[in-house]
């Protein structure tokens, strides 16, 4: 049901209206507070009433929009229409702040010699920066190509503060930091540095990481202009081109519009930080967050690297490639396809449930006498197809134009190669859908080549026996040095647990000892065989 029109003459009003938000209803305050957003634009107040009712209303919209988006986080691509539908509408929250900011811009004329000027510029631009920049992040997060102009747009925003002189002057913002003071040139940086985060790669959990750590550490990073007092950097960003920071082509001419970026004191800090952890301080203490030591050293490690801009050197060459790749996902296809036939349950009566117990009674004329009770499901896999954009030794990039299954980041899932005819394991390792609605997907392989295998842990207590599930056997690869290992579903698991494993006619038993690699859906461990 739509609202009636909403009039905000005064910031009584405003303030009033914002208090009666019901943040409860993550939909229903979305709703409302659009409206008031909508309301102050189309007939704004005094720019001094509109400035403080924007500000109040950063709260409770990011609050809002947060719970809103923890709909279509984390889930697989293609998103549901539901899931769609949120994501649009918090792109659009943020929009709609970003333009009533800049309406505050337009409607403040001061005389030339207004000292307080400087102070408006300054929060103004600052917020523009930080809710085009959010736009670009929730892109991030929903694993969505961003959209063409929105870099220009905040480059643009940055060359206004330059333009004005206000890139350092110093900005309140408390949904980042209570304590400390930021700027636009700052608000500017965190962006940069989160896309040469590899931001596609990485988990919502871990890009909220990242994306902390850049507003912590950008104010340590200088921006300059290109100028015969530097050479030319091997990174630049432009601010009249629609790009992010990218590499300086050989060839390129570089304008009065090119920056540099000065990352040496947050190359000093990464080492600092990661030194202070590997002598045994936690992350809390030094304000990373609350998450484990591996964690953080794992992701400040592979971050050292495009936060100083140093060239990133591939294990595996990558060889453009054309052709078909075939693509599984989810445990019982990838075992069909991997094992070449169906799985089947053979186990004593005791391991079934009621519902194939009653199948098995209404049928029971049809099982033979003596023969072990075995229930066979119809199958119904199929394989989606996947252009080949590149390949390694390790992985793929593929594409894909037309809907198929749907896929999540950090998915156990299996290919079959276009030059080749074996489905190997691997795991979604990058992933981004394109803005026409196509999808592109990396993929690291899992060492080896694969066997289906069926496994259930050991108990050794007589009538206790859990069912069987799908697993897969890698074998070990001296060349990389790589162990034998088992693909497991996730929560199967146990430190020195034992595992009943059966291939064709055989069993045997194996002690669990690490997890070499996880996934949203397997663990991949190593084992010893008893």
């Amino acid at each position: 049901m739509p609202l009636p029109p909403l009039s905000i003459p005064d910031l009584q009003a405003g303030s009033l209206y914002l208090s009666q938000v019901p943040l409860a209803n993550p939909l229903l305050a979305d709703q409302r507070l659009m409206a008031f957003l909508e309301a102050l634009t189309e007939n704004p107040p005094a720019p001094d009433v509109l400035l403080s009712l924007l500000e109040q209303t950063r709260a409770p919209l990011s609050f809002t929009e947060e719970e809103i988006a923890r709909r279509y986080h984390n889930k697989p691509l293609l998103l549901t229409d539901e899931q769609e539908d949120s994501f649009e509408r918090v792109i659009s929250a943020w929009r709609h702040m970003a333009a009533a900011y800049s309406m505050c811009m337009r409607l403040h004329k001061p005389p030339p010699d207004d000292p307080h000027y400087s102070t408006l510029a300054a929060l103004v631009l600052h917020r523009r920066l930080y809710y085009t920049g959010l736009i670009i992040v929730e892109h991030f997060r929903a694993r969505r190509e961003v959209p063409a102009g929105i870099w220009q747009e905040l480059h643009g925003h940055y060359e206004t503060a330059e333009q004005l002189g206000v890139t350092f002057y110093p900005v309140q913002d408390s949904l980042e930091n209570d304590l400390q003071a930021t700027h636009c040139t700052a608000a500017y940086v965190t962006l940069l540095l989160i896309d040469v985060a590899s931001p596609y790669s990485n988990s919502v959990r871990d890009l909220s990481l990242i994306h902390r750590w850049a507003i912590m550490w950008a104010p340590l990073v200088a921006l300059h202009p290109v100028n015969d007092e530097y050479e030319v950097p091997p990174y630049l960003v432009e601010l009249r081109k629609d790009l992010p920071l990218h590499p300086t082509g050989a060839t390129e001419k570089i304008g009065s519009d090119a920056r540099l970026l000065d990352t040496s004191r947050l190359g000093l800090q990464l080492s600092h930080m990661l030194s202070q952890l590997h002598q045994r301080l936690t992350p809390s203490q030094l304000g990373l967050g609350e998450e484990t030591p591996g964690h953080v050293i794992k992701i400040l490690e592979r971050l050292s690297r495009p936060w100083t801009q140093s060239t990133s050197p591939r294990r595996f060459r990558r060889f453009a490639s054309e052709g078909t790749a075939r693509v599984v996902v989810g445990f019982e296809a990838i075992h069909f396809f991997v094992g070449g036939e169906e799985f089947i349950q053979q186990d004593s009566a005791k391991a079934y449930s009621r519902g194939e117990f009653d199948e098995l009674f209404t049928f029971r004329d049809r099982v033979m006498p003596g023969q072990q009770l075995n229930i066979r499901k119809h199958v119904d896999f199929s394989a989606d197809e996947w252009t080949v954009i590149n390949h390694s030794a390790n992985g793929f990039r593929l594409s894909r134009s037309h809907a198929g299954g749907r896929i999540a980041h950090g998915q156990l899932l299996s290919v079959c190669p276009h030059d080749g005819e074996h489905f190997l394991l691997g795991q979604a390792t990058w992933l981004m859908q394109e803005y026409s609605g196509g999808v592109v997907l990396g993929i690291a392989l899992l060492p080896g080549l694969p066997q289906a295998v069926a496994i259930r842990r050991a108990t050794g207590q007589p009538g206790h026996a859990d069912r069987f599930v799908r697993a897969f056997l890698l074998p070990p690869v001296a060349a990389i040095g790589q162990e034998s290992s088992i693909v497991i579903p996730t929560g199967l698991y146990k430190a020195s647990g034992l595992l009943e494993i059966v291939v064709g006619d055989k069993s045997w038993k194996a002690r669990m000892l690490h997890v070499r690699q996880a996934g949203v859906d397997f663990d991949r461990i190593s084992y010893e065989t008893l």
